[in-house]
């Protein structure tokens, strides 16, 4: 007979990925997990299969997290003004507490830009497309802006949202508004 959870998924999951978010998957430790989470290893491996498991768990609960804000930004109808506003959300969080910097999906497209694990790359690829995606329909709300403009300024604000994240994870908030302030000028 399986012996009933006595801990809650989501939460343990939600402390795991604050955890990787703080240290990344490589610094994380098996023993960091169990303290972080507050369970043993056999209930993460039980539960997750491994630590790339829970480490795929983590990703997908900081994207549930992070979901209402990309729903906001998808149906706003300001052109450039709802990127900037993105752009001003997405760091909002990395100031309001010390324990998470930057962006865990960035962080994470950073640790792993070498690496061969494709559940991981798919991860990270999917979001950024997405991201893009959604850069490309806000510009072309610019009828000035023809298709070449509008791919460049694409890829330009996706390689800026990279910026943004990694320096949120040391820079003032106010080097931050000014890096956004900046790099909506050159728009």
């Amino acid at each position: 007979m399986a012996r009933k959870k006595e801990y809650n998924e989501e939460e343990v999951v939600e402390k795991a990925m604050r955890l990787f978010w703080r240290n990344g998957y490589e610094s994380t430790s098996m023993q960091m997990l169990e303290k972080e989470m507050g369970i043993n290893k056999f209930s993460i491996y039980s539960s997750f299969g491994n630590k790339h498991g829970l480490f795929i768990e983590s990703i997908k609960c900081y994207k549930s997290k992070i979901r209402e804000m990309f729903e906001n930004f998808k149906n706003a109808s300001n052109g450039i003004e709802d990127i900037k506003q993105f752009f001003y959300d997405s760091v909002s969080s990395s100031f309001k507490t010390d324990e998470q910097k930057g962006c865990l999906v960035t962080n994470t497209y950073n640790e792993f830009s070498e690496t061969k694990d494709l559940v991981i790359k798919e991860e990270m690829t999917s979001f950024m497309d997405n991201l893009k995606t959604l850069f490309i329909e806000k510009l072309k709300t610019d009828p000035s802006k023809d298709e070449e403009t509008v791919l460049k300024q694409a890829n330009y604000l996706v390689l800026a949202k990279h910026g943004l994240a990694a320096a949120a994870r040391v820079n003032s908030k106010k080097e931050i508004e000014d890096y956004i302030e900046l790099t909506f000028k050159n728009l």
